[in-house]
């Protein structure tokens, strides 16, 4: 099955095991995946973004 190409930020947040308040916190040091608003309001981070994220913060952490 494919993943999506753009996850919802609930999802983010489930996938990364995140509060929503922390990603606000890392995301206000401009250390967190970049996020899209949808034409709805709704608050997305790309599938390309969110793993070349996840790249840097092992990269870190090393």
């Amino acid at each position: 099955m494919a993943r999506p190409q753009m996850l919802k930020l609930p999802e983010v947040l489930t996938e990364i095991n995140m509060s929503r308040a922390a990603f606000y916190r890392m995301r206000a040091r401009g250390q967190a995946p970049r996020l899209r608003k949808l034409p709805n309001g709704q608050l997305c981070v790309s599938r390309a973004d969110l793993d070349k994220w996840w790249e840097t913060c092992g990269e870190r952490a090393a």
